[in-house]
This record gives structure tokens, C-alpha cells and sequence, in this order.
């Protein structure tokens, strides 16, 4: 530990944007006189300056392969030169570029040495700026250019048509991620993609927005300057936002609800989507419609939830989005990582050995939500079973067990026990939900169908029974049967 009298100290330089003769004189002073160095990544072209001084570095270049995320990293990092701080009295830490130009890890830092009682000098430095704007031939200040962080431009970049200097897109996928997020994007639109700049690699190439993620292999030291957008990134969205903000704000029903109100309307209008799903039509555009607004309902109730977590200070709807979009990243190592899959089935056991992995479960059944649909959960159940070899091979297995639970039921039903008659009704539905999932068949679905299809039939028979001036309140079980029959017999003449 520091003496108390002498209060530990950070020192953070920048590194530059790449060449050696782009690191300023006070830098080089400051890493010849603290002895104990850190740097953010040795994956730089000056970082060899601090790695070879006597005494050499630690870089912290392993947490990148550890963590789930960049702000796992650099909150890490954070913590990691705290300690060494602690332990040392005074440390130096290099980062690329500048210590002020997008360096979350410096942000972080300031609120963590104001905690520890650690002073924080943090040294001026060349970005990648300076030789950005040199490149570009233009005043950033006059042109109004936006900078904004690759791994947030849905949303930083949102409502903003350019022009705009994106950093820290390090990899094809990013720049892939880019791209899709301008959806009204023509593909003709220019961008310049700068790399390596202040090195003898370095890149200067001028592209289109269809070919931004295919001109150039992405890494640490490349950014992309866009001069102009068709449209604004995720204008849409961004009015849809405010206005639920708004509605929160100002509306006296919506000020009154929260999580726990709104979970009713979050189940009906997941259920109604899937009624528009049902009745899209592949040769009619027109249902679309349906399904449109439906989506937008469920939208709102997303929406809606982040909205009241916002204003409590837990979450936004960014963390929600940026969460997703790193998890299914994550998740999908045969598409953005060096892992083969070749069909759904490696696909399929992949994720769950990643979602294992990632949560730390120790059952098999761990993350199935029991607040699922009872025929869905049984599915599920069912199925993470056979995952581990629990279950019959085939439906050969299955079909007997449907015959032996509903003799059980039926011993049940004999002995006037209402508590064993039920658990054997469940046992009897449990045994047919398997027999489903050997067959390929969503029991909820077909359940759902004999639902739907009875219900077509018994509104048939109140047709039929207005037609006929007949009270079904009033009519025997032989009328109504006599009624069935003749709507049953009517469909398969139709069929």
C-alpha cells in the first residue's frame, strides 16, 4: 500500500494515431520516467514504444478474448490500474490515439480515481483526427462532421444524415452492421475508408455503401467518413421513442402504469401478432397490413417497459438493443467468430452451449420460462430432456405411454380422488405433448387448430339454428347433436 502521504497517481498518454514520429515529446518523458507501464492493447504501431522501455509494460490485451463485451473490457482495465495504482504509488497508462477522443476506458477512469482518492493527469495527444481531417481535405468545424462510435451508430448516429467520421469499426462485420442500419440507404451513396493512417500502411480508399463491408480488411485502425445519408439513421424509430416518452409524460393512464400493469396487454398483443402471422397470405400483399400494425403494438410495449426502466435510471431501450445485438453476435461464432456449422442441428447445439456457458446453469431446464403456455412448457421440457438422452427413440416410445395414463386417469376418476385425478390428467396431457414432439408437431398449434376448428363448426350450428328458429338454451343434447351432425356434414361436402 501507498503512503498515505504521497496519494497514488495515473498518468495516461496517447500513443498517436500510428506512426512513432506522431508521439509528442512530453509522452516519450513520461514513459521514460514511471516505471510501472500499462498499455490498452500492445496491437498498435507505437505500443512498442512503452512495451521496450526498460522494465518493459502490461498489456491487458487478454481480457478481449475473455470478456462478453467491450465495456466488460474496459471497466476491467478500469479496475485493474486502480489496483496497481494502489500497489505502486504511480503508473503510467497508454492508450491509442488520444487519451480524449473516444477512450471510454478514460472515462471510466475519472470517475474511479475520484473514488479511490487517486490523482489523474491525463497528458494531450495526436488523434487520428488530425491526419483524418488532412486526408479529407476539410475543416471539421465548418463541415459540422459527427464523430460517432461504430459499436453505437444505430443509435448515436440516429436522426443524423451526415456528415459523419465513424471510428472504431475494427472488423467487416461491424462495418456489415453499419450498413444495415441505414435502411433507406440506395447503396450509390460515397464513403471513405481511412486506415492505418500516420503509418507507411496507410489506406485512403473511396467506396459506396454497398460495398462498404467488401473494399478493405476492417481492423484497429480503421474508420469510414460518410459525407452524406439518403436518410437519417433510424429516423423513424427515434420519433417513435419520443413520442412514447411524451405519452408517459404527459398522459395521466400511461403515467399511472408499470411493469407489473402492462403485463396483460404485453400477452395479448404477443398473441394478436401471432394471429397476424397466421393469416398472412403469401399472394396477398394486402395482409401485411395486419401484421404491420400488430408488430407495432408489440413494439409499443417494449417500448413502453424501457420507458418507465429510463425514467427509474436502470435501463434504456439502448441498453436493450446494444444487449441483443451483442448476445446474438456471441451466439452466432459460426457467422462473425472461425466456427463451423454447417446446418440447423450444429447451429441449434452450439447456442445452448454457449447459453450454458454464458449463464452458468448447472440444469438443463435452467432459463425455460414456466410462465410459458402449458403446452409449450411441456414441449420444452420434454425436448431439453431427449437432449441429454432422456427419452424414447421414436414415437413408438411415446404413443403407448398416452393408452397407460389414461387407464391411470381413469382408476382416478374411480376412486373419487379429485387431487390424483388431476395430477393423472396431467400426466395424460404431458404424455400426448410428447407423442406431438416425436411427430414434428406443435402441440400448442394443434391444439390451437382443433380449438379454432370446433368453434367454426359450433358457430355453424348457430347458424343453422337461427335459420331453423331454434333456442339452443332451450334444446336437447339429440337436437343439438341432430344440428352438429348436419354442420359436419355440410363441411366435408364443401371440402
Amino acid at each position: 500500500m501507498t503512503d498515505a502521504r504521497s496519494p497514488a497517481s495515473i498518468t495516461v498518454v496517447g500513443l498517436g494515431p500510428g506512426g512513432d514520429d506522431h508521439v509528442t515529446a512530453e509522452t516519450l518523458a513520461a514513459i521514460d520516467r514511471i516505471a510501472h507501464r500499462h498499455l490498452r492493447t500492445a496491437i498498435h504501431p507505437s505500443a512498442h514504444l512503452v512495451a521496450d522501455a526498460p522494465g518493459g509494460a502490461t498489456s491487458h490485451d487478454d481480457l478481449y478474448e475473455q470478456a462478453d463485451d467491450f465495456d466488460d473490457v474496459y471497466r476491467e482495465i478500469t479496475a485493474r490500474l486502480v489496483t496497481a495504482a494502489d500497489e505502486h504509488g504511480e503508473i503510467l497508462y497508454a492508450v491509442p490515439g488520444s487519451p480524449l477522443v473516444l477512450e471510454r476506458t478514460v472515462r471510466y477512469l475519472r470517475d474511479a480515481c475520484a473514488d479511490a482518492s487517486i490523482e489523474l493527469r491525463i497528458l494531450p495527444a495526436m488523434s487520428f483526427l488530425d491526419v483524418a481531417w488532412a486526408r479529407l481535405g476539410i475543416d471539421p468545424v465548418e463541415a459540422g462532421v459527427r464523430l460517432i462510435d461504430g459499436h453505437e451508430f444505430t443509435t448515436a448516429a440516429a436522426d443524423e444524415s451526415g456528415p459523419l467520421l465513424v471510428a472504431h469499426t475494427h472488423a467487416n462485420w461491424v462495418l456489415s452492421d453499419i450498413k444495415l442500419a441505414v435502411e433507406n440507404a440506395t447503396g450509390d451513396e460515397r464513403v471513405t475508408i481511412l486506415q492505418a493512417l500516420g503509418t507507411a500502411d496507410e489506406v485512403v480508399v473511396d467506396t459506396t455503401w454497398a460495398e462498404l463491408d467488401r473494399t478493405v480488411d476492417a481492423d484497429h485502425l480503421t474508420s469510414i467518413y460518410i459525407p452524406q445519408l439518403a436518410a437519417p439513421v433510424g429516423r423513424e424509430y427515434v420519433r417513435f421513442h419520443d413520442l412514447v416518452r411524451t405519452l408517459r409524460e404527459q398522459c395521466p393512464w400511461d403515467i399511472e402504469q408499470t411493469h407489473d400493469t402492462l403485463i396483460p396487454f404485453l400477452l395479448e398483443e404477443t398473441y394478436e401478432v401471432v394471429d397476424a402471422l397466421h393469416d398472412l397470405d403469401p399472394d396477398d400483399p394486402a395482409s401485411d397490413d395486419d401484421l404491420v400494425e400488430e408488430l407495432g403494438d408489440l413494439l409499443f410495449q417494449i417500448e413502453f417497459h424501457a420507458t418507465i426502466a429510463e425514467q427509474e435510471g436502470r435501463f434504456t431501450i439502448a441498453d436493450v438493443t446494444q444487449g441483443i445485438h451483442e448476445k446474438l453476435v456471441r451466439r452466432h461464432p459460426h457467422v462473425f467468430a472461425d466456427t463451423v456449422a454447417d446446418d440447423t442441428d450444429t447451429v441449434l447445439t452450439n447456442w445452448d452451449d454457449i447459453k450454458q456457458a454464458e449463464k452458468g446453469r448447472t440444469s438443463i431446464f435452467d432459463g425455460i420460462p414456466r410462465s410459458l403456455p402449458a403446452l409449450s412448457y411441456a414441449a420444452k421440457v420434454g425436448r431439453k430432456a431427449s437432449k441429454v438422452g432422456f427419452d424414447w427413440p421414436d414415437v413408438s416410445g411415446a404413443f403407448p405411454k398416452v393408452g397407460e395414463e389414461t387407464a391411470e386417469l381413469a382408476e382416478a376418476m374411480a376412486g373419487d380422488d379429485d387431487a390424483a385425478t388431476s395430477a393423472e390428467l396431467g400426466d395424460l396431457l404431458f404424455a400426448t405433448v410428447n407423442v406431438a414432439r416425436h411427430l414434428g408437431i406443435d402441440a400448442e398449434l394443434a391444439l390451437r387448430a382443433a380449438s379454432d376448428k370446433f368453434r367454426t363448426r359450433f358457430e355453424g350450428v348457430e347458424r343453422l339454428a337461427r335459420e331453423r328458429s331454434i333456442d339452443l338454451r332451450d334444446a336437447d343434447l339429440a337436437t343439438l347433436d341432430a344440428l352438429w351432425d348436419d354442420v359436419k356434414a355440410s363441411a366435408a361436402t364443401a371440402d
